[in-house]
């Protein structure tokens, strides 16, 4: 070969290797999932049989968890990955709902199922719903618990998951039940039931930029016998009271009777089932606390819906709690009224942080006026969680983290198929793969010329010519195992 042609296809060489290495670059990019929420119904006829005459169940939410429009779960604080150049995805989700029904003499329940900790995983154009599931199968009774059971396949529709955005986003997922999936689910579907859609939305950080380490703030170094003496002091840190008020008032204040609201204020903030009510003050000393948090509920809507709950106190003692509140409503205004009480045993100080979580809850007398006599005295309510500090080390639990908001889903779209704002997607779309494919075509084009180069290379030197065979020696498919659609074993609603 010439020196001068030689020289030359060296060149272009380093022009595709220029061009090709910031994609693989991005292609190895994953970026972290941090924050989000996940709605989904499992199956609404489910629901409907559950709660209905014949099975005459219910449910109750863990972790968390809360409702969300007429029949959806909503799971939350997402943590996971998301890789833009490949569309690789997966987000873990908190929170659970615990079904049983057909209740028997001895007071335990034939159908008892609890699903949890969703998470889903997308790979290509397959996606998968997976769950930690805790069931008891239908007509021998056995309980089996599973951890991460590949529950569903997700119809994600030829989406795009490529991206570059700061969000992900996918409405109206079409669920179809795995076989693994109807095996923990106690028998009371087949596999190929078409369950409730899933839908998600969560946060995604910005790429890590490189930086210098950063050198710790130091603190004061303190004696043990300095903590000691501080904790003996029994003077609060820090506190905060989590409690969601009871799940179907929440739904009733924004259904369709009162089609109304809920407003927070002073500092209260939202975790979705529940609210959290920060900035505790007060003393604790051995199983005893009285603390009082700072903001504010306000429920309002139709038919003289107005009820306000502010000013939340505290008090533990003997393993009882009680939680008051400032009440302004039209069943009931007053100071400091006793709303609720709730199991408090084993309150201790564990390295300065003394905590209490979900703790059953009952409305008492007093409460229930301030309902407007909605519910009886002795209702259960939703659960308590409370935490105070008594160091400055010492940390509050995190509240659910539900994400940003939602980036708009866009449209048009074809019918029946899922909706994705995969932001990723849609800014990618847009132009947020536009340099890659600049790249792409930049690199085909000098893939050609080099390859052009080389043949009239090669032919002037006149070497002679091989042939090989690039093709695959096997192309495997990710063929879903459980693709024809069976008729549900059981759906009574």
């Amino acid at each position: 070969m010439p020196a001068r042609l030689r020289a030359l296809l060296v060149v272009v060489c380093a022009a595709v290797l220029g061009a090709l290495l910031p994609a693989a670059d991005a292609r190895a990019a994953s970026r972290t999932v941090q924050g989000g929420r996940l709605d989904w119904g499992v199956k609404s006829s489910f629901q409907s049989y559950v709660t209905g005459p014949v099975a005459n169940g219910g449910y109750s939410l863990t972790g968390g968890a809360a409702t969300v429009g007429a029949s959806g779960f909503r799971f939350h604080s997402a943590t996971g990955a998301y890789d833009g150049a490949t569309g690789a995805f997966r987000a873990s989700f908190a929170g659970g709902v615990h079904f049983v029904g057909h209740k028997a003499a001895d007071g335990t329940y034939q159908l008892d199922l609890t699903l949890s900790r969703p998470s889903v995983r997308v790979s290509g154009s397959t996606g998968t719903l997976y769950l930690d599931v805790t069931s008891k199968a239908k007509g021998t009774g056995t309980v089996t618990t599973s951890s991460q059971v590949p529950f569903a396949s997700l119809a994600l529709g030829g989406i795009d998951m490529r991206g570059a955005g700061t969000s992900v986003a996918l409405a109206g997922v079409p669920a179809t039940l795995t076989s693994q999936g109807a095996r923990s689910f106690a028998g009371y579907y087949t596999a190929g039931t078409a369950l409730d859609p899933v839908s998600l939305a969560v946060d995604v950080r910005p790429a890590k930029q490189t930086s210098q380490p950063r050198t710790p703030t130091p603190t004061p170094s303190r004696t043990k016998a300095a903590v000691t003496k501080e904790r003996a002091g029994g003077a609060i840190e820090d506190g905060a009271v989590d409690w969601g008020v009871r799940r179907t008032y929440r739904e009733y204040v924004t259904g369709g009777i009162a089609n109304g609201r809920w407003t927070l204020s002073g500092g209260a903030r939202d975790g979705g089932a529940l609210f959290r009510f920060p900035a505790g003050e007060g003393t604790y000393r051995e199983g005893a606390l009285t603390a009082r948090f700072a903001g504010a509920v306000r429920f309002t809507g139709d038919h003289g819906l107005d009820l306000e709950l502010s000013g939340l106190r505290a008090v533990v003692g003997h393993g009882v709690g009680t939680l008051y509140a400032d009440v302004a409503g039209i069943g009931l205004t007053r100071k400091r009224v006793p709303l609720v009480t709730f199991a408090a045993q084993g309150l201790k100080d564990d390295h300065g942080l003394v905590a209490l979580t979900e703790a059953p809850a009952t409305l008492t007398a007093d409460g229930a006026k301030a309902f407007g006599g909605m519910y009886p005295a002795g209702t259960a309510m939703d659960p308590v969680s409370l935490a105070v500090t008594l160091t400055g080390e010492a940390e509050l639990p995190a509240l659910p983290d539900l994400g940003d908001t939602a980036p708009a889903v866009p449209t048009p779209v074809p019918t029946g198929a899922p909706k994705a704002s995969v932001e990723p997607v849609v800014s990618a779309t847009a132009g947020g793969h536009g340099g890659t494919a600049l790249a792409v075509a930049l690199t085909s084009g000098a893939l050609l010329l080099a390859a052009a180069l080389f043949t009239t290379a090669r032919r002037r030197t006149r070497r002679p010519r091989t042939t090989t065979a690039d093709t695959p020696a096997e192309a495997v498919t990710d063929a879903p195992a459980d693709a024809p659609a069976d008729t549900p074993a059981e759906d009574r609603s």
